[in-house]
């Protein structure tokens, strides 16, 4: 009797131990809360350097059959003139460049859904100027026309009764459709057998090789760039359609990108890395930023 009693009195004993333990609140684990905290602050510092990240990216919304602009080589490396000039821009912002060839036609759609940042590709100010937030102008650039060689062709008024190819919402479109104080390239226009809108100057410049145009009305810088690859075969006319000049165009409104990437150009000028650039694609002669 004795012997269940006293087993009795030591589960008791043992019971009353176990429920005091469990009442205890557990001991701090050092090594876990350090680590939990290392986790939250790993997970934090993640999240920063994504949002670093995404900051510093630029995206330039381009037409890639630009040359020397911007355009796709024979590697499938989208190069140019602007997309050179973008990079060190990046460079020199601590940016990361995203090059976005771009349907021209959809440009605004582009810009104004933040797709792309800015248009950077020989795009004209000259009649878009309250369009768009814009750089100051860094290269002159003039609409002429281009025609075959051997065609009688020396002077617009000789486009009379001709077939004239142009690109789809180009400078030189608007310069011979745009109505505002322009009598004089609107009856040019309109003594035209046909004014035909293209997609780009690859087509442009097929129509004229095949007879089917007699001339193209374009940028001079893009001018002189087909003809040096062409050859021989085709003139410029020293008529001057319209005098214009390139800026970047940003969406209307954001002036603090667009001061910053105004800022480092200017640096760029006064360095003489923008008139090297410039060099390397042949286009010295038209650069007018910091002169």
């Amino acid at each position: 009797m004795k012997k269940t009693i006293a087993l009795i009195l030591s589960a008791a004993m043992l019971a009353a131990v176990a429920a005091g333990c469990g009442s205890t609140a557990a001991p701090t684990d050092s090594t876990s809360s350090e680590a939990a905290s290392e986790t939250v602050s790993e997970t934090a510092s993640e999240a920063e350097v994504t949002e670093t990240t995404d900051g510093k990216t630029f995206t330039v919304g381009f037409d890639a059959e630009f040359p020397p602009y911007g355009y796709q080589d024979d590697n499938g490396e989208y190069v140019g003139f602007d997309l050179d000039l973008a990079a060190e821009v990046c460079k020199r912002n601590g940016w990361e460049l995203v090059k976005k060839p771009i349907d021209w036609d959809s440009k605004d759609l582009e810009l104004g859904s933040g797709t792309i940042d800015c248009i950077w590709n020989g795009f004209t100010i000259n009649g878009r100027e309250d369009d768009y937030t814009w750089t100051e102008a860094y290269v002159d650039n003039s609409q002429v026309f281009v025609v075959a060689a051997d065609s009688g062709i020396s002077k617009p008024a000789d486009l009379a009764g001709k077939t004239v190819v142009v690109q789809a919402d180009s400078s030189a479109l608007a310069a011979l459709t745009d109505e505002e104080d322009n009598d004089e390239n609107l009856a040019l226009k309109d003594s035209f057998a046909e004014l035909v809108e293209v997609a780009d100057y690859n087509t442009a410049f097929m129509n004229l090789e095949a007879g089917a145009a007699d001339a193209v009305a374009m940028d001079v810088g893009v001018a002189k760039y087909q003809l040096e690859s062409r050859g021989d075969a085709f003139v410029i006319l020293d008529d001057v359609l319209a005098a214009e000049e390139y800026g970047v165009g940003f969406k209307k409104g954001n002036t603090e990108l667009r001061d910053t990437v105004q800022k480092t150009m200017d640096e760029m000028a006064e360095d003489g890395t923008f008139l090297k650039i410039a060099k390397e694609w042949g286009l010295e002669d038209s650069v007018v930023l910091g002169k």
